[in-house]
C-alpha cells in the first residue's frame, strides 16, 4: 500500500503532534557512528522527527519561585517519557499498517552510553545513541540554537524530541538555513546560573558537524555545570540546597566537574538518607525535596531552563522569530537569584543539624557548649 508524507503528516496533527519534519537518510552519512541512524537500523531510507510542545505556563512556578514540580512533570520528565512516546507508538504503528517497519526511537543521551564489548566481530558497540536533535535538523524540523537547544520555527526552544526510523522512502522537508530561527543574541549566555554556555563569538569553543551538507555548529556547552545546576548542586537556583546545606559555599558557575562526575554527585545526594535522622524530617532524606519530588515525578529539574529556554523564548518572542506568541510577556519583574555565600550565622562546625534540632526543641541547652576556654 502506498504511504506518503502528507499521509504521515496527516496522520501526526489528527494525534496531536505539533512539529513533524522528515529527512532522508543520506542526510547522515557524516554523523559521527556511534550517533549514525545507519547504526541503528541499516535499512532505513528516511528519518521521522516529532515534537511536541511545551506549555509557556509550566515554568511559572520557578520563575516565580513557588512551585517547581510542573516543570519537571510537564516541560522535561513526563512529556519525554509518558506524553509525546504514546504518540511516537500510535504514529509507528500507523506506518507499519502500511508494510512498512518503524522504528520508534527513545531520546536519551549519546555522551552517557556505557563503553561495552561488541556482540559480533567487526561490529560497532552496543548502547548506539544517535544525537535527537541532529535527527531533528536533519530532517527540517528545527535548528540548532547556540545552547546546544533545539528550536523550531512554531515555539522556539519550548519542544521535546521523539524519532521514527523507516525503509519507507518518504518525501523529506527542507533543512532549516542555519541562523533562521537562533540570532544569536546571547541572552541564553548571559542568563544560565552554571555559566555553562559559552560566548557567541568564541570560535575556539563551537562544535560543528555536516548534516546534509550544511554545517551545524553551537556552543561547546560546559555539561558538567550544566548537569551541576540542572540538578540542583547550584546555590544560586536552588533553595533547597540553601535550606539542607546552609555552611556550603560550592560555586557551580566555576567548577571544572565533568558530566558524568556532576550525575555521580547530584543523584546519590538526592536520594541519599542519613541514618542519624531522629531529629530530621522525611526520613533522614539528605536533601528532602529532591527525594521528594522523584518520588512524585520520577526525576528532579531544579534551574528551569533558566537561561537555555526561559531567557531564549523572550528574545525570539520579542523578535517575532517565532509563531507561537502570547498576549502578555513571560517576564513581569526581575528575576530571583540566591548567592553562593551561606544565609545566616554559623552555628558551629560540627553538627548545625543537631545544633538547630536542639535548640529548637530545648532551648539554651547547648549554652557554653563550644565556647572558647576562659583558661590560659
Amino acid at each position: 500500500m502506498e504511504l506518503t508524507s502528507q499521509m504521515i503528516k496527516k496522520k501526526a496533527k489528527d494525534l496531536g503532534i505539533d512539529v513533524i519534519g522528515i529527512g532522508s537518510i543520506d542526510r547522515y552519512v557524516n554523523a559521527p557512528v556511534l550517533m549514525n541512524p545507519k547504526t541503528y537500523f541499516p535499512e532505513a531510507k528516511s528519518v521521522i522527527v516529532i515534537g511536541m510542545r511545551i506549555p509557556r505556563g509550566s515554568y511559572r512556578g520557578i520563575e516565580e519561585g513557588t512551585h517547581w514540580h510542573n516543570y519537571t512533570f510537564y516541560s522535561y520528565n513526563r512529556l519525554n517519557s509518558f506524553f509525546r512516546p504514546r504518540l511516537t507508538y500510535e504514529l509507528a504503528c500507523y506506518i507499519e499498517d502500511y508494510g512498512w517497519e518503524a522504528v520508534p526511537h527513545y531520546p536519551a543521551v549519546p555522551e552517557r552510553a556505557a563503553a561495552q564489548r561488541p556482540v559480533a566481530e567487526g561490529t560497532v558497540p552496543h548502547d548506539v545513541v544517535f544525537s535527537i536533535r541532529l535527527m531533528g535538523v536533519g530532517a527540517g524540523a528545527g535548528e540548532m540554537g547556540h545552547s546546544k537547544v533545539f528550536l523550531t520555527k512554531e515555539f522556539g526552544p519550548r519542544i521535546r524530541l521523539g524519532c521514527i526510523l523507516t525503509d519507507a522512502e518518504l518525501d523529506p522537508d527542507p533543512i532549516i538555513e542555519p541562523g533562521t530561527i537562533c540570532n544569536k543574541c546571547g541572552r541564553c549566555v548571559r542568563d544560565c546560573p552554571g555559566n555553562a554556555i559559552p560566548p557567541v563569538k568564541d570560535e575556539d569553543k563551537k562544535l560543528t558537524v555536516e548534516i546534509g551538507g550544511k554545517k551545524i555548529s553551537w556552543g561547546d556547552v560546559h555539561m558538567g555545570r550544566c548537569t551541576l545546576t540542572h540538578h540542583g548542586l547550584n546555590n544560586t537556583v536552588s533553595p533547597f540546597l540553601k535550606k539542607d546545606f546552609p555552611n556550603l559555599e560550592f560555586d557551580a558557575a566555576s567548577s571544572d566537574t565533568t558530566e558524568e562526575e556532576a550525575y555521580r554527585l547530584t543523584y546519590p545526594l538526592a536520594l541519599g538518607t542519613w541514618s542519624n535522622c531522629h531529629y530530621e524530617e522525611n526520613s533522614g532524606s539528605i536533601i528532602k525535596y529532591y527525594k521528594y519530588i522523584l518520588s512524585h515525578c520520577g526525576y528532579f529539574a531544579v534551574c528551569g531552563a533558566k537561561g537555555c529556554i526561559r531567557a531564549c523564548m523572550d528574545s525570539l518572542e520579542k523578535s517575532k522569530r517565532i509563531e507561537n506568541t502570547f498576549k502578555h510577556p513571560f517576564y513581569h519583574k526581575k528575576g530571583w537569584n540566591l548567592t553562593v555565600e551561606r544565609v545566616g550565622d554559623k552555628k558551629g562546625v560540627i553538627n548545625p543539624f543537631r545544633e538547630e534540632g536542639l535548640d529548637k526543641l530545648y532551648p539554651s541547652i547547648r549554652e557554653g557548649e563550644q565556647e572558647k576556654s576562659k583558661f590560659k
